[in-house]
């Protein structure tokens, strides 16, 4: 029997536009995120949930959606993506930055 890997396991976890998804999803499974060490081989492993964020714009804020000082909703996707081993962990979120 295999032993699984000891390395080190973190989930990464983000909201975004839902038109945004796919392009993000690509880059960071790209970094090896998504990879379920156990059996199978499984890749590019994920949860989404769809959901509603809420903020208000302050006053020194250049808002792309919505207007300072006025409260917004917008629909948005949880996407949740494990990371095995720090190095990982590291370029799927510079991915995500980008």
């Amino acid at each position: 029997m295999a032993m699984a890997s000891q390395e080190q396991r973190y989930k990464l976890i983000f909201t975004t536009p839902p038109q945004n998804l796919p392009t993000i999803k690509t880059a960071v499974f790209a970094t090896g995120a998504g990879s379920y060490p156990g059996p199978g081989g499984y890749t590019e492993v994920c949860f989404t949930m769809p959901g509603v964020g809420q903020f208000r714009p302050g006053n020194s804020a250049n808002p792309a959606v919505g207007e300072k000082g006025k409260l917004e909703e917008v629909g948005e996707v949880r996407c949740e993506i494990l990371c095995v081993g720090e190095g990982i962990a590291r370029q799927a979120v510079e991915a995500l930055k980008q």
